[in-house]
């Protein structure tokens, strides 16, 4: 799925209103396995201080190639890492697992979503990283971006920052 409606190149006014974010729409309830499996790996979090938890790199990371005019943003995650998360689910959604496309970069990584659009929006870099992606995750199907926000203000849907880091290089 391409899902070029559900990526954005703009602010979240509740976090940074001047900042220009890469955003994904998540929804826990989609149809489509393998976005209910980053649902699954969001819940992965380390806590660093007391109610505050951290998504790591290497339970989930994303990633941006350019092609052009768009700008494609890939959630990638280890193997090991997804299939140890899905024990506990059903067997359907780890059913799914195998059918995964690897990470043409890191043979352990699997690629989950990969949504494009197009921009002349180039995430910023630093320290190996680049810019990260914001991840909005909901119930109740696609939404806007305006929608999301505001389901986010009213504490109805969460906001994940996913690093990004610099793609390997050849």
């Amino acid at each position: 799925m391409d899902g070029s409606a559900r990526i954005w190149i703009g602010s979240i006014p509740s976090l940074d209103p001047d900042t220009r974010e890469v955003v994904l729409d998540l929804d826990r309830t989609s149809a489509d396995p393998a976005e209910r499996m980053v649902c699954v790996l969001l819940n992965r979090g380390h806590e660093g201080e007391e109610g505050v938890f951290y998504l790591l790199p290497e339970d989930l990371s994303a990633r941006y190639e350019r092609t052009g005019d768009r700008l494609r943003v890939s959630l990638l995650a280890h193997r090991d890492v997804l299939a140890e998360d899905l024990t506990s689910y059903r067997d359907d959604l780890r059913a799914h697992l195998d059918g995964l496309p690897r990470d043409p970069f890191d043979d352990d990584r699997v690629v989950l979503v990969s949504r494009a659009a197009v921009t002349d929006f180039v995430p910023a870099e630093r320290d190996g990283f680049q810019q990260p992606v914001v991840l909005i995750d909901h119930t109740g199907g696609p939404a806007g971006l305006t929608e999301l926000v505001a389901l986010f203000e009213k504490q109805e849907a969460g906001v994940i920052v996913v690093a990004a880091p610099a793609r390997p290089r050849a």
